[in-house]
């Protein structure tokens, strides 16, 4: 399998060879020159197969320069009931993401896929658990170092550095935005003692600190010298490890082959979905990819219009689903690669564009009226819709969702087909986001006991303003290099 810039302008590499890279040396974002596809037989051949066998198929087919048994034994090693074990109640660990069902609405089941059972309570640990072991696997086969720069708007931190505290050649420098995630976010993440975890917090917003490390990836002298990785989902191996639950929720969902499914996915970066994305182009029955976002609604305003506009700092909302309060998604590159039929320069054309004047019209070109052909609908969800969502699916279903998850599911149901199961993709458990539950409920949402009084333990934190130059100097200097 190889791999090429969406903006054509770098060397095709290998899985490998990309593994500790983030954007390609051209700006663009690796995709692989073609998607591998998984036949009917194939699904069912994986039925009875467990999540780590499941992702193992997955994988294999991307990173097929790495030893097969290698791959299995990470997979393995990395999928266990032991990790994966913030379970609800009546849901069984070893599924590692257990399909919860709420109900039959308008002739359609509806589900949560249950995707934050791992040590930081999010979704992110799906990928991040499994980009740790992958990374820590390729630096000890090269004798090599990494210096990962990361941005975070609330959970991408906590799942990358519980991902790789520890782990032998890694350093971790994670940027958040100051003051914009909820008290239990900071704290799983400014809590952490590790001498391998820098945190930093930005003055300014979410798009602030994606911009940083954009802007510090770009330099390639400086990235090369400073050994400079990324974890967001930039970074291809972190996107392509989330498409594997995308497979499991339709082995979990239906019982034969060519039913079709369709996932409600929040989203924010478009990561998560492009995920979705991929697997469908894979040959997964997928009907519908419902893009759910919250004030922050620059994608559900393409999805609609064909309008893609970015937002300013100061026109991003902080909102009662901060994961998601961002206003420039990363992914949305792989997806527009795809759409412009993979034309390279195209997709340079239109992301120049993008950064010189902020917005891209396709609403009254060919490839905006063959969107539908991709599956992907959209909504948009306010705080008065998560909180009466919340509100509604405790008491009809008895069950406590986290804000991104009612955002999701809010728009979902503008989106059900009758049959065809509606599969809302968990973001994490109700314990981060406090605040909203009792707005919601009046009570304190459960938190598994481990993390009682995390919001008192001393926290190790830098406040550093929005300046990339700034921020390349401290790494320069905590470095030594």
């Amino acid at each position: 399998m190889r791999y090429q810039s969406t903006r054509g302008h770098a060397e095709q590499r290998t899985f490998s060879e990309i593994l500790l890279a983030g954007l390609a040396p051209d700006g663009g974002l690796y995709m692989p020159v073609e998607y591998p596809q998984i036949s009917a037989d194939d699904l069912e051949s994986w039925r009875g197969l467990s999540y780590a066998d499941v992702a193992f198929e997955v994988l294999s087919r991307f990173a097929d320069d790495i030893p097969t048994e290698t791959l299995r034994t990470l997979t393995r090693e990395t999928y266990t009931a032991e990790r994966y074990s913030n379970v609800r109640a009546g849901e069984n660990a070893a599924d590692i993401t257990p399909l919860l069902p709420l109900g039959d609405e308008n002739g359609t089941p509806l589900s949560i896929l249950a995707l934050s059972n791992g040590p930081t309570l999010a979704f992110k640990d799906m990928a991040m658990q499994l980009l740790g072991a992958l990374f820590e696997y390729a630096l000890a086969r090269d004798g090599s170092e990494l210096n990962i720069l990361g941005a975070t708007s609330g959970d991408t931190g906590s799942a990358a550095e519980y991902a790789m505290r520890g782990r032998r050649g890694i350093r971790v420098f994670m940027l958040s935005p100051n003051g914009k995630m909820s008290a239990f976010q900071r704290a799983q993440m400014f809590s952490l003692d590790d001498p391998n975890i820098v945190n930093l917090a930005v003055e300014g917003v979410f798009d602030d600190c994606q911009a940083i490390v954009k802007a510090v990836s770009s330099d390639l002298d400086y990235k090369a010298h400073q050994k400079i990785g990324t974890v967001n989902s930039i970074n291809w191996a972190r996107v392509v490890a989330q498409v594997a639950y995308y497979f499991h929720g339709w082995l979990l969902a239906t019982d034969g082959p060519g039913q079709k499914v369709s996932f409600a996915v929040p989203s924010g970066n478009f990561g998560n979905v492009c995920a979705g994305h991929i697997a469908r182009m894979m040959g997964l029955p997928i009907e519908n990819l419902v893009v759910a976002t919250n004030e922050n609604d620059v994608l559900d305003e393409f999805f609609r219009t064909g309008v893609y506009r970015v937002r300013a700092a100061a026109e991003t909302h902080h909102t009662s689903s901060p994961s998601m309060d961002i206003s420039k998604a990363s992914n949305f590159e792989r997806f527009l690669f795809d759409l412009l039929g993979r034309d390279t320069e195209r997709v340079a054309e239109v992301f120049r564009e993008i950064d010189e004047t902020g917005v891209l019209d396709l609403s009254g070109m060919p490839e905006f009226a063959r969107i539908h052909e991709f599956g992907f609908v959209s909504g948009r969800s306010t705080h008065a819709d998560r909180v009466a969502t919340i509100r509604e699916v405790s008491e009809t279903y008895g069950v406590v969702i986290d804000p991104h998850t009612a955002d999701g599911i809010h728009v979902a149901r503008q989106h059900l087909s009758p049959g065809i199961p509606m599969l809302a993709l968990e973001t994490a458990l109700p314990a981060k986001f406090a605040e909203i539950i009792r707005e919601a409920l009046g009570r304190d949402p459960e938190r598994p006991a481990s993390f009682e009084g995390i919001e008192d333990l001393p926290q190790r934190v830098e406040v550093v303003p929005a300046d990339y130059m700034q921020i390349k100097e401290l790494i320069a200097a905590r470095t030594g290099l």
